[in-house]
């Protein structure tokens, strides 16, 4: 399935198709099933990026995010359809494909026993590199990741901040063009995250593709240029963050309420003279309405009847949570 948003540039430009030469990652069509199971993980899922972008990947638990970072890294093969990085195939250069992508996965892959350095030194040998190129990309992944400090301590001193930085660190040493993060911030501190930021930054002005996956979607909202959002394994929208919010101006009236009001409110609301639908996802209730200013009114005084007052209001979304909710109809952390 393809997103119905089309691919945009940084700019909130209009969706373009992208040159071949622009085309860092394609994904063509792929479908992937695991044994046993009655649908397929991804479902004709078609995603271009374009070289130099920082994408953020999005979907509630279980929408595919992982199987398509599988597939991309060809640590699971597809059913059908084709990935093609940087135009090469997996199945035509197996060895020379996996050189272009590094993967930065959500589990440290670190030995606490050794230093930083020591680290270094064996992710490195295990890519090929050795002599005066290994010294040189370690000094390059030190120096990036803020670690000169610590680089000669064992890794089990570290904090958690600094062990997320040097598996970072350990994905940049052969200097791939494709870096895929999965998770790359879980449990650090505010710090060790903007330096993770700052750093993806620089990357990908550099001119390296970055996909990122994360459940915060403040962080997708201040770092990302484009954004895809997966659910039930399929594609369901890509564009940049204004393009993706200028889809839900206008007919919604979106109602914070507390958790347990929000199923309630929905109920009474449901009835309300033009009101079109109505969701409850967590605490935030959504009104689709043929005209959101002019129902305000009622809808309020609907709920001040029921004894229900909402602890915040918009018309339109003004975040990327809430386009979120309303393409998923799910909160981000809820179970498939």
């Amino acid at each position: 399935m393809t997103a119905d948003l089309g691919l945009t540039s940084p700019h909130d430009g209009p969706a373009r198709v992208l040159a071949a030469s622009e085309c860092a990652i394609d994904i063509d069509d792929v479908v992937a099933r695991y044994p046993r199971m009655d649908h397929p993980s991804i479902d004709h899922v078609t995603l271009k990026v374009r070289t130099g972008a920082l994408l953020g990947l999005l979907g509630p638990n279980g929408a595919g995010k992982t199987t398509l970072l599988s597939l991309l890294c060809a640590l699971m093969r597809p059913q059908s359809g084709a990935i093609r990085v940087q135009g090469m195939r997996f199945d035509d250069h197996p060895e020379a494909y996996k050189d272009l992508i590094g993967l930065v996965p959500q589990a440290l892959a670190l030995y606490p026993r050794l230093t930083g350095t020591e680290n270094l030194a064996v992710f490195g040998q295990m890519s090929g590199l050795s002599g005066r190129q290994l010294r040189a990309r370690m000094d390059f992944a030190i120096d990036f990741a803020g670690l000169n400090e610590m680089a000669q301590r064992r890794v089990e001193t570290y904090s958690g901040g600094l062990r997320r930085r040097l598996n970072l660190a350990t994905a940049l040493l052969p200097d791939p063009p494709v870096l895929v993060l999965d998770e790359p911030t879980v449990g650090i501190d505010p710090q060790s995250r903007h330096a993770i930021h700052e750093n993806l930054r620089q990357l990908s002005v550099e001119g390296k593709t970055i996909i990122y996956t994360s459940h915060y979607l403040d962080e997708i909202e201040q770092l990302c240029d484009d954004i895809a959002i997966l659910d039930r394994g399929r594609l369901i929208a890509q564009g940049s963050l204004g393009a993706l919010l200028a889809r839900f101006t206008g007919n919604r009236i979106d109602l914070r309420l507390e958790p347990q009001d929000a199923h309630r409110a929905a109920g009474v609301l449901s009835g309300e003279p033009g009101v079109q639908s109505v969701t409850a996802a967590g605490s935030l209730v959504t009104l689709a309405t043929d005209d959101p200013h002019r129902r305000l009114p009622a809808v309020l005084a609907a709920l001040e009847a029921a004894q229900l007052r909402p602890v915040g209001l918009s018309v339109g979304p003004r975040d990327l949570e809430q386009a979120f909710l309303s393409l998923t109809g799910t909160e981000l952390r809820d179970e498939p």
